[in-house]
């Protein structure tokens, strides 16, 4: 097994992605702390978890809140007993524009999107130095590459994660931390509709999405399971001399 004996944290962790990224480290030998904001979700994620024969740590915070997003990742060591991975993948879509922009839902994005993402890997590392080193992997967005007419805020706050990845990378490298960071596509998960369905109207939301897929070569949306199985290769010793990466998991949409 690809993960075995290791210690994980995945925050946002009881749906699409990070849901996918739970089921598939526990595969994969990990012993996982899921940490999301939706308590229901979580008890969910793990009953499910129980039916297939996965012990699953769960902890409820909302990571906007700085002091809650430190604790999780506290309680989640104390509980694993240490941590090796962190996967940062808490996001919002933000503000759709920047015309009569509602501050609060701008901070709101940025404090998820950028703030959670820093303070985690800030209070990550002293776990990792304990256990000789780690991989810290961030989740951005093709978004985080190329500018979002659609969601100016919210690749704002993408292009600083993949900025903190570059940084973070060369802070770390001296305890062995390894920090990389995915960039999906337009990803059919729940966040989906966020996106595309901005206006709520249904027919709107279709015709984004097709206008979307015109730009990715292979023609399809990204999957939650894309995604889990690129985190699992950052995550795994498969890549221990590779750091400071952007991964794009985008079926060619960033190389036009």
């Amino acid at each position: 097994m690809r993960l075995a004996n290791k210690l994980a944290v995945i925050t946002a962790a009881a749906s699409g992605m990070g849901r996918a990224g739970v089921e598939l480290f526990l595969k994969e030998g990990a012993k996982v702390a899921a940490v999301d904001v939706n308590a229901d979700a979580l008890a969910n994620l793990k009953a499910d978890m129980k039916a297939k024969g996965f012990d699953l740590i769960t902890i409820q915070a909302d990571l906007s809140k700085t002091d809650e997003m430190k604790s999780s990742i506290d309680d989640a060591a104390a509980a694993l007993g240490g941590v090796d991975i962190l996967w940062a993948h808490a996001g919002t879509p933000g503000p759709a524009g920047v015309e009569n922009l509602d501050l609060k839902a701008y901070e709101f994005a940025m404090s998820l999107n950028v703030t959670s993402a820093t303070i985690g890997a800030g209070e990550v590392v002293k776990h990792m130095r304990k256990r000789g080193g780690g991989s810290v992997i961030f989740t951005s967005s093709v978004s985080g590459m190329v500018g979002s007419m659609m969601s100016p805020i919210y690749s704002a706050a993408k292009f600083a994660v993949v900025g903190l990845t570059k940084s973070l990378c060369q802070t770390f490298a001296p305890d062995q931390v390894r920090v990389n960071v995915i960039c999906p596509g337009l990803a059919d998960t729940p966040m989906k509709l966020g996106f595309t369905g901005r206006s709520g109207v249904a027919a709107e939301a279709a015709a984004n999405e097709a206008k979307l897929l015109t730009a990715v070569p292979m023609g399809r949306l990204c999957k939650a399971e894309d995604v889990a199985n690129a985190a699992l290769w950052l995550a795994s010793d498969e890549s221990t001399f590779v750091t400071g990466v952007a991964l794009p998991v985008d079926g060619g949409f960033t190389a036009r």
